[in-house]
């Protein structure tokens, strides 16, 4: 007979942090303003020092909820950045910033300053004025991760799940990018209702985008 070893040669699954830094980009909670709290599912996962840096699009609405997010950057203020909604009262935040990490240029805004909101020539725009690799906005409360020839744009949605500022339903959502030199993993977390267990549940999908190296 043949004797089998027990021992397993298998690699472990990777961890996110094995993907990069993580960096949480999220926006638009609206607190209190159009609801009351962060769903408790996503505190969970939001585990503060694993967390390097923080993007947040705007309508944060809170001092309370500015603090929350500051305190998952364990460590590093300077890696937390957030700019001005059109329900902001702080006139302390940018209207937009543009943040360096890995390999990518990275600019933020919130969105409502765009004419026509949304579309995706406005933001292709701003990305070309701001010369960024990677545009992060938000406003629509709808999550959006868009590959455009070397260029991603990224919408993280309702932190909260929020109304929109037309009144329409929102589903919670953030994204996780995993920034590694000039490739990102990007997770995509939505707060969803699940008819089987007649509860919400969280959902992930993960896109990767890579850019080509600078000369």
């Amino acid at each position: 007979t043949i004797s089998k070893s027990s021992s397993r040669s298998e690699k472990p699954e990777p961890t996110m942090q094995d993907f990069g830094e993580l960096v949480l980009v999220m926006g638009d909670l609206c607190i209190p303003n159009r609801k009351g709290k962060l769903p408790e599912e996503f505190k969970a996962l939001l585990v503060p020092g694993k967390i390097k840096h923080v993007l947040c699009t705007g309508n944060v609405c809170s001092k309370s909820m500015e603090q929350y997010l500051r305190n998952l950057v364990v460590g590093n203020a300077k890696n937390v950045h957030i700019v001005r909604g059109d329900m902001d009262d702080n006139k302390t935040y940018p209207e937009e910033t543009v943040v360096t990490i890995g390999g990518f240029k990275i600019g933020l805004c919130h969105g409502h300053q765009l004419v026509p909101t949304a579309h995706v020539e406005s933001l292709l725009n701003l990305q070309r004025r701001l010369d960024v690799d990677i545009l992060i906005t938000g406003h629509t409360h709808q999550t959006e991760v868009y590959a455009n020839d070397q260029k991603y744009l990224i919408n993280p949605g309702s932190g909260t799940g929020a109304s929109t500022y037309n009144g329409k339903a929102s589903i919670p959502s953030f994204i996780l990018m995993a920034i590694k030199g000039n490739n990102v993993v990007t997770f995509v977390y939505e707060l969803k209702f699940d008819p089987e267990t007649n509860e919400a549940k969280v959902k992930v999908s993960k896109s990767e985008f890579s850019k080509e190296p600078d000369e």
